[in-house]
């Protein structure tokens, strides 16, 4: 199964939400809270182009945030990402 990450930060409504649906689906993931990590924050935007939270990365690649995820999980393309 592939690796997913989650990278969240405290009070943050769309993270609960992302975490939900993962939990859900039974999809383990790595949570990294980055509230209060500016370098982390700056590696995050590096690596995906992204400063809003949560993005979901699936294999190190950008899935997006929780409109992105919850998008794929109905399309199936979750399932399919996660069984690659």
């Amino acid at each position: 199964m592939a690796s997913v990450t989650l990278y969240t930060t405290d009070h943050c409504p769309y993270c609960v939400q992302a975490k939900k649906l993962l939990d859900k689906r039974g999809v383990a993931y790595e949570e990294i809270n980055l509230a209060r990590n500016p370098d982390g924050r700056n590696e995050l935007v590096a690596q995906t182009g992204m400063m809003t939270f949560p993005q979901v990365l699936v294999d190190g690649e950008l899935l997006g945030g929780y409109t992105e995820t919850a998008a794929a999980d109905r399309s199936g393309r979750l399932q399919e990402l996660l069984a690659a």
